[in-house]
C-alpha cells in the first residue's frame, strides 16, 4: 500500500486538529496541556487508509510560539493541507506556515476551508479570493479549495476525494537509498525501552539493523529491536512511512528530537555548510554575521550567517535584501546532520520570525575565504535544481569539482557520500567514471584529482634528479623522508600509488630508498681506491674489525672521503653496523654458519656463553656481546640466563 505523509499548516484555532480527528477518528492532541488549553502545542500524529493509500497525518501547532514545532514536522511531509477557517480567512500564521512550506519546497497540497458551517456563501467566497491571492504563483496555485466542517461532517467526502487526487503529485522517496530517519519524538515503553518516531526520509529500517545515532559524541551505534508502522508491528519500514523504532544500546535520556538514525558511514556531523538562501519578500534584510535559528528536518540549532562574495565599492558587505537570493556560509553552534540537497529554513534569533530558507550545497566546505569572487563562483558551480532530471550529470560535475577543491588531501569515498549525496552503492561506479575520464585517480579509500596526481609524480622525478645531482654517491632518498618532503599533507596511499606507477613504468626503483631507475653510483679514482681499501680492511679484520674513527689515518685516506665510502658500504650492505661497530657481511655470514653447525655436531642442544664464544672466535668482550646479540636477532641462538642455546 502506498504511503503518503500529510502535514497540516495554518493559523491557531483554524481547525487543523479537528479536521485530522474527523478524517481518522484519532485525536492528534496527546498532551494534557493541549487538551486543557484546546490548542496544539507539539506535533500530533494520526493515520487513515483512504482509497488504498495509507495517509499519515502530522498535525502541526498553529500558535506563533510553537512554529519551531511546526517546522520539526514540515520537513518530512509529502503534501500539505493548508487550513484556513472560513470565518476568519487568511491570518498571520497562515502566511508564515505557507512561507515555510514554500521554502521547504513541499511538492503538492490542497486547501481546507474549515468551519464552513459558520460562514455564509458570501463570506466563503471572500475567503476563497484571499486564499487564491495568497497562493498565486506558488505550488498551491490551482490547488483544490474544499469547504469542510469537522463538526457537521459536511464536505469530508469531497475533501477525501481531493486528498487522494492530490496525493498522486506527491514525491516518491527512495527505498533503496541510505537510511535516514529524523527523530521527532523520543519516549520509553515498559518492557521495550527506548522508542523513537519519525518519517523515514530515505532507505529502510528493518529489525536487527545496526544504525548510527547522529549527531552524537563519538560514533554511537544502536540496534533496531523492533519496528512499528501505524501502530502495527512490521519486519521493516520503508521511505515515506512514519515509523516507531525500538532501539537497543541507548537510554531514552541519550536521545533527543533533532538527532537522526542513519546508515553507518553515510553521513558526517558538521558545524558549517555552504548554502543557497531565498529571503522572504516581507523579511528584514539579512546582514552578514547575523545570528539565526537554523531549522532542517526535526533539527533546530543556533548559528550565524556569513554572506559569500566580494566586498562592495565601499569595502563593506551588502546585506541580503528581501525577495533576493544569496549564497551563504552557515556557521552553527552545535553539530548537525545535513546532506547536499537538504532544504532548510532560517528564522531570526529574536524575535523568532521566519527570514528565508534554501538548499544545502556543501555540508563540509573547505575552510577557505568567502569574501572573494572565487568563492562566489564556487557556490554558483555547486548550485543545482534538486528536481531536475539530470541529477546524475550534476553529481558527476560537482564530484569532480570537490575532488579538485580538496587538493593533495583528496576526498574519501565516505566524503563523496556525505558531500555530494551519492548513494554508497553507487560510489564505486562514479569514481570509476571519473578515473576513466582522466579526471581523478583512486588510491585505496582516497580519490584525488588527476592533476594533483600528475604533479606529485613530476615532483618525485624532479626531486630525485636534484638529489642525485647533489649527492651522486647516495643510493636514493629514504622513502618516508621523500613522502614528508613532497606529500606530507596528503594521503600516504596516494603517494604509494604514484610511486608504484613510476616503478611499473621503469622510471624509478623503490625499496627502503627511492632512486631514479637509471641512477648509478659513480666514484672518482680516489673514492674507488678508498672504497676498496676500506672493504679489504674490514674483510681482513673479520670479527675484530678496525676502529671506524681511526681507519682513515691508518689507510692514508682523507677523512671526508673515508666517511663517504663507509656510508656507501653500509647502504650497499657490505658493512653491517652492530652497536657502534662495523663488521663485514662475509665475516658475519661465516660466523653464523659456524655457530649453526655446532648444533649438528654436538647432537645434544649446543650452548654458548660469553667466555666460550670469546675463546672459540678469539675476540674480546667488546666484540663478543654485540655479536651474540646479533645471533639472537638472527634466530641462530636464543638467550637463556647467562648462556645461549643454538636453535
Amino acid at each position: 500500500m502506498t504511503s503518503v505523509v500529510v502535514g497540516t499548516a495554518g493559523h491557531i484555532d483554524h481547525g487543523k486538529s479537528a479536521l485530522v480527528r474527523a478524517l481518522t477518528g484519532t485525536d492528534p492532541d496527546r498532551l494534557k496541556e493541549e487538551k486543557a488549553r484546546g490548542i496544539t502545542i507539539d506535533l500530533g500524529f494520526a493515520h487513515q487508509a483512504i482509497a488504498g493509500i495509507n495517509f499519515s497525518f502530522v498535525d502541526a501547532p498553529g500558535h506563533e510560539r510553537f512554529v519551531k514545532n511546526m517546522l520539526a514536522g514540515a520537513g518530512g511531509i509529502d503534501l500539505v493541507v493548508l487550513v484556513v477557517a472560513a470565518d476568519e480567512s487568511v491570518m498571520p500564521q497562515t502566511r508564515e506556515h505557507f512561507d515555510i512550506c514554500r521554502l521547504l519546497r513541499v511538492p503538492a497540497g490542497l486547501i481546507a476551508l474549515t468551519k464552513s458551517d459558520l460562514a455564509d456563501p458570501e463570506t466563503l467566497e471572500l475567503a476563497r479570493l484571499e486564499i487564491r491571492e495568497l497562493v498565486a504563483g506558488s505550488f498551491l496555485e490551482g490547488a483544490p479549495i474544499v469547504p469542510v466542517s469537522a463538526r457537521t461532517g459536511e464536505g469530508l467526502d469531497a475533501f477525501r476525494t481531493a486528498l487522494v487526487e492530490v496525493s498522486r503529485q506527491a514525491r516518491r522517496r527512495r527505498v533503496d537509498g541510505v537510511t535516514r530517519l529524523p527523530i521527532d519524538r523520543v519516549f520509553s515503553m515498559r518492557g521495550f525501552g527506548t522508542v523513537v518516531t519519525g518519517t523515514l526520509v530515505s532507505g529502510r529500517i528493518a529489525v536487527d539493523d545496526e544504525l548510527i545515532l547522529a549527531p552524537a559524541a563519538g560514533e554511537r551505534r544502536v540496534k533496531v529491536r523492533g519496528v512499528q508502522v501505524h501502530g502495527a508491528r512490521q519486519d521493516a519500514a520503508v521511505a515515506g512511512q512514519r515509523a516507531a523504532v525500538n532501539l537497543g544500546g541507548v537510554e531514552v535520556e541519550e536521545v533527543a528530537r533533532g538527532q537522526h538514525l542513519v546508515t553507518p558511514d553515510a553521513f558526517e556531523d558538521t558545524r558549517m555548510a555552504d548554502a543557497l538562501v531565498d529571503i522572504l519578500p516581507d523579511a528584514k534584510p539579512l546582514k552578514h554575521g547575523a545570528r539565526v535559528r537554523f531549522h532542517q528536518g526535526t533539527t533546530e540549532v543556533l548559528g550565524r550567517v556569513a554572506l559569500v562574495g566580494p566586498l562592495d565599492a565601499t569595502g563593506g558587505i551588502p546585506a541580503a535584501q528581501p525577495g533576493t537570493r544569496r549564497f551563504v556560509r552557515l556557521r552553527l553552534e552545535t553539530p548537525v546532520v545535513v546532506a547536499r540537497g537538504d532544504r532548510y529554513v532560517l528564522r531570526a534569533y529574536s524575535p523568532p520570525v521566519t527570514i528565508g530558507g534554501g538548499l544545502i550545497l556543501d555540508p563540509r566546505p573547505p575552510r577557505t575565504a568567502i569574501r572573494s569572487e572565487a568563492a562566489l563562483t564556487r557556490c554558483v558551480a555547486l548550485s543545482f535544481d534538486p528536481d531536475a532530471n539530470d541529477r546524475t550529470a550534476v553529481e558527476m560535475r560537482v564530484t569532480g569539482m570537490l575532488i579538485e577543491d580538496a587538493g593533495v588531501g583528496g576526498l574519501s569515498r565516505r566524503a563523496l557520500v556525505t558531500r555530494v549525496g551519492i548513494d554508497p552503492g553507487e560510489i564505486d561506479a562514479r569514481v570509476e567514471a571519473l578515473v576513466s575520464a582522466r579526471r581523478a585517480v583512486a588510491a585505496g579509500d582516497t580519490v584525488v584529482a588527476a592533476a594533483v596526481f600528475e604533479r606529485l609524480q613530476q615532483a618525485l622525478v624532479v626531486s630525485l634528479t636534484a638529489h642525485h645531482r647533489t649527492q651522486p654517491l647516495s643510493g636514493g632518498v629514504p622513502r618516508e623522508e621523500l613522502r614528508e618532503q613532497l606529500f606530507g599533507r596528503g594521503d600516504a596511499a596516494v603517494f604509494e600509488r604514484a610511486l608504484a606507477d613510476l616503478v611499473a613504468a621503469g622510471t624509478v626503483v623503490a625499496r627502503e630508498r627511492v632512486a631514479l631507475a637509471g641512477h648509478r653510483v659513480e666514484l672518482s679514482p680516489e673514492e674507488e681506491r678508498a672504497r676498496a681499501a676500506l672493504e679489504r680492511a674490514y674483510l681482513d679484520g673479520g670479527l675484530t674489525p678496525p676502529d671506524a674513527s681511526s681507519i682513515a689515518a691508518a689507510l692514508g685516506v682523507a677523512a671526508p672521503v673515508a666517511d663517504r665510502m663507509l656510508k656507501l658500504l653500509q647502504r650497499q650492505k657490505v658493512l653491517v653496523p652492530l652497536d657502534a661497530l662495523l663488521f663485514h657481511d662475509e665475516a658475519l655470514k661465516k660466523m653464523k654458519a659456524e655457530v649453526a653447525g655446532l648444533k649438528a655436531s654436538a647432537g645434544a642442544p649446543a650452548r654458548l656463553d660469553v667466555a666460550t664464544f670469546k675463546g672459540r672466535f678469539g675476540v674480546s668482550r667488546k666484540f663478543a656481546i654485540p655479536l651474540l646479540e646479533y645471533l639472537d636477532r638472527e634466530r641462530i641462538t636464543r638467550r637463556m640466563g647467562d648462556a645461549r642455546v643454538v636453535l
